[in-house]
């Protein structure tokens, strides 16, 4: 329940099951779910707190999702076990515990669909995993000085529901993208290079992102909450976007 470990099984799981439907032709069928637990915060040290799913998500025949409450949790679950292919459900450590309304009946959240769970018009945060409850937290602060975030949960980052996200940023102008994983190389990487290429007419500012320093995860509490992405710094990173000139 490491992701940290996914290593170990990496080959069964980009060289075989993720190809497997295109090397027969479309005949056959991977209805593989697997699930794991990522992310920092429980002074794990480096070996059990990465956050690896841009790994996983540059797979062709692999499908991720990264649930942000316990409603989502089930909903993607049940569609993962449910879809023909291989899926990876990552949870996010510090969520597992959580409490949230959760329907008692069966019930699907389609792979590929986000949920804007804060509606706003001065600035669009793409948040993924637990970085969505932070976002949540930092749109409260910036409401009080009249910013008014609009915060997509992506859900699942393969495949990426691309024009919600667009369409949203075609609305306020400037993109700030927030995940726990390390900045360099993250999904945040692929969402900014999406929006500079399909609304690049549309930003008044550069997109931002938000993510861990490459370096692995510190294991020294004061460390690793210097290390992990969280409310204040998203907050003070729309704030510098906003002051930026021309913003």
């Amino acid at each position: 329940m490491f992701f940290d470990f996914i290593g170990v099984a990496l080959d069964q799981l980009y060289n075989q099951a993720a190809k497997l439907k295109y090397m027969f032709g479309g005949d056959v069928s991977v209805p593989l779910t697997l699930t794991t637990a990522g992310g920092a915060g429980l002074s794990a040290g480096p070996q059990h707190s990465q956050s690896l799913e841009a790994w996983l998500a540059h797979v062709p025949g692999l499908k991720v999702a990264l649930p942000s409450s316990p409603h989502d949790v089930k909903g993607l679950m049940v569609a993962a076990v449910r879809d023909n292919n291989p899926t990876i459900v990552i949870l996010n450590k510090r969520m597992l515990g959580t409490t949230g309304p959760v329907p008692e009946e069966i019930y699907e959240i389609p792979f590929g669909q986000a949920e804007i769970v804060r509606p706003g018009t001065d600035v669009t945060v793409v948040a993924v995993g637990r970085m969505v409850t932070e976002s949540v937290l930092a749109a409260a602060e910036l409401a009080e000085s009249g910013i008014n975030l609009e915060v997509i949960d992506v859900r699942t980052v393969q495949p990426l529901d691309s024009k919600t996200i667009l369409d949203s940023v075609q609305r306020t102008n400037r993109a700030v993208i927030v995940h726990e994983a390390v900045t360099f190389g993250g999904i945040g990487a692929e969402i900014s290079a999406q929006i500079q290429e399909e609304a690049f007419d549309f930003l008044d500012a550069p997109v931002l992102r938000i993510g861990a320093p490459f370096s692995p995860v510190p294991f020294s509490p004061v460390l690793e909450r210097a290390y992990i992405p969280d409310s204040h710094r998203i907050v003070d990173g729309v704030r510098h976007l906003l002051e930026r000139p021309g913003a």
